[in-house]
């Protein structure tokens, strides 16, 4: 059952046409890996599913209806690439502002977030100011506060970035635990590795064309970096 189709995304930008009928779908309860290189068109097609910018041409089905609606909304989580944080808040202080968006109050509130800092391993850090953390803990409480309602659908635009390798670890751990409790999970990257050991299917995005959709990580016939590097070499030699 697909819990996210997308058909035909045409976006310019700057007088320049940056996707080119980008088209897939995503099943429910899985973990599926949206790649490509450094400006391939990976966080414009994310922020067009999301609403945050207008496409020239579009459909996109969420939860079986067409269109984002505010219901819809309740349901989705995101975690921008660039995570626009309020300095002056402590940690705790960020979760239990954005828990207060979803109604959660109270003991209820207070439970949600301290759960969430230790599942990110920022409990040691809950009272320091954000504008004192680093690179990797701004990733972390960025992904805490993207899960703060229990999404059944989680967007995440390279959630691995800065992280060092313990980090990944953790994330990682924690996108497969949220799978197993029923969130589908859609994220862009480019690092291969954290592709390749939690993704169900993958597709490939090069030049804001979609070149592989919905290939399925356990059948590719050789590493996934190799696989990768072939697809968009082959591409490029097409549109060159």
């Amino acid at each position: 059952m697909a819990i996210l189709e997308v058909k035909n995304i045409e976006k310019t930008l700057a007088k320049k046409q940056v996707l080119h009928g980008v088209s897939f779908w995503v099943k429910k309860w899985e973990i599926y890996g949206f790649l490509g290189p450094n400006g391939a068109g990976k966080t414009t097609t994310m922020k067009s599913i999301l609403g945050l910018i207008n496409p020239e041409s579009w459909k996109i089905r969420i939860f079986g209806t067409d269109g984002l609606s505010l219901e819809d909304k309740k349901r989705i989580g995101f975690m921008p690439e660039n995570t626009y944080l309020y300095k002056h808040l402590t940690g705790r202080e960020f979760l239990h502002f954005n828990g207060s968006f979803f109604g959660f109050s109270g003991n209820q509130l207070d439970e949600k977030v301290e759960k969430l800092l230790q599942r990110v391993g920022l409990e040691w850090a809950g009272d320091k100011y954000l504008k004192s953390y680093s690179k990797g803990m701004l990733q972390r409480v960025g992904l805490a506060q993207s899960i703060i309602n229990d999404p059944e659908l989680l967007f995440l635009d390279e959630p691995m970035s800065g992280l060092d390798p313990i980090g990944r670890k953790m994330v990682k751990d924690l996108l497969i635990d949220l799978k197993s409790q029923g969130t589908t999970i859609f994220f862009n990257t480019h690092i291969l590795a954290d592709v390749e050991s939690i993704c169900d299917r993958i597709s490939i995005i090069n030049y804001g064309h979609l070149i592989v959709e919905g290939a399925l990580v356990k059948k590719l016939k050789w590493w996934l970096e190799d696989f990768f590097i072939e697809k968009v070499e082959q591409h490029n030699a097409s549109i060159a």
